[in-house]
């Protein structure tokens, strides 16, 4: 095995309110979050299991620009999941507000998608066995 792997990574999205969005994440998607940094808070690191979301306030929030508000065919981040039934429950159940729930797509992914406070777009997909 390479030394020169990556170990994991991060999206970085833009909100408009940082104590809001963190308690979206945390309340309505399971991620955690252990502390905000800056005076005044300005940045949060949300997670669920190994995965990670960097949260950072914007003054202008007219200056956030998800990928999706520029191209909604695409979504600005996406997941694999084990079970996405399962999860899509989970995520129901806490109140998310999704963009559309489980449907399988022609790329042989079972997926939904979620919104959050500042129209992100996240997607969690699980792929599914091909027929034999």
């Amino acid at each position: 095995m390479s030394e020169n792997m990556i170990l994991s990574g991060a999206s970085v999205f833009l909100v408009a309110d940082l104590q809001r969005s963190a308690d979206y994440y945390r309340d309505a998607l399971g991620f955690r979050y252990d502390r905000f940094w800056g005076e005044p808070p300005c940045f949060c690191m949300v997670w669920r299991n190994q995965q990670c979301i960097m949260l950072s306030q914007v003054e202008n929030s007219s200056r956030i620009r998800p990928v999706s508000s520029v191209n909604p065919s695409v979504w600005d981040a996406y997941f694999w999941v084990r079970d996405v039934e399962a999860f899509f429950t989970e995520l129901r159940d806490r109140g998310a507000r999704f963009k559309y729930e489980p449907l399988v797509k022609p790329y042989g992914v079972k997926e939904f998608a979620i919104v959050d406070p500042d129209e992100y777009v996240i997607a969690f997909g699980q792929e599914l066995e091909e027929e034999t």
